[in-house]
């Protein structure tokens, strides 16, 4: 299984590098919206620290519906989705595989750009960091879930919209404890619980999206 994981993760990755206009995509959203809020609320640094992380968060998950639609579609253009589906190996590997190196593409990008939009919303080192690891922890969920919700609307009209509508739901938790972790350590309450609870929220994901996305796809076979 680790070699269909590797050869599917090292096909996406090679396939993404000759479409890099749709990789960039996501990170152009990401820079464009969190450039903008500084422009719009005001250059006040208290005020634009308070609201950097819920907007960086923000940012990060509307980046990731922009751009996990497409998670499929090539695969079921060109029919390699159907051979994916005959095939004698786990087609949750498989998925997985492709969300990892979705992550790659979209999430980690994300994750590596984020101190310098830290700088500015005057964010002092402590809080970036802070920022930068909820990202990296809760980036994957958001990228797992969305697999989800585009093996479940692949080939619908709409599917986009349709996509925003089942996962936002589930992006709830993960966008409050990975928001929330920099007001928690302002108080001085520390952050291993949003940490915790973004691990937690992590790990469920793996267990459970790959195996709800191949019935998904499965399903929308049929």
């Amino acid at each position: 299984m680790l070699s269909v994981f590797a050869a599917v993760l090292r096909r996406d990755l090679l396939l993404a590098w000759r479409r890099r206009s749709d990789v960039l995509t996501a990170l152009g959203f990401f820079l464009l919206v969190t450039s903008l809020f500084p422009l719009g609320v005001g250059p006040e640094p208290d005020q634009l620290s308070h609201i950097a992380a819920g907007v960086m968060w923000v940012a990060a998950l509307l980046a990731t519906l922009l751009s996990v639609s497409r998670l499929f579609e090539a695969d079921e253009a060109d029919g390699t989705l159907e051979q994916m589906l005959l095939s004698v190996e786990p087609l949750a590997i498989i998925v997985l595989a492709k969300v990892c190196a979705y992550w790659l593409l979209t999430g980690l990008p994300l994750v590596l750009i984020a101190p310098l939009i830290a700088l500015q919303f005057s964010l002092t080192p402590d809080e970036t960091l802070i920022v930068c690891a909820t990202l990296l922890i809760g980036t994957p969920t958001l990228s797992l879930l969305g697999a989800v919700g585009a093996s479940l609307t692949l080939g619908l009209r709409g599917g986009g919209a349709l996509i925003a509508l089942l996962v936002l739901p589930l992006y709830v938790p993960v966008l409050i404890f990975g928001a929330g972790a920099v007001d928690a350590w302002r108080a001085g309450l520390g952050i291993d619980a949003h940490l915790a609870l973004l691990g937690a929220c992590l790990l469920v994901a793996l267990a459970v999206a790959p195996l709800a996305s191949a019935a998904a796809l499965r399903i929308a076979q049929d």
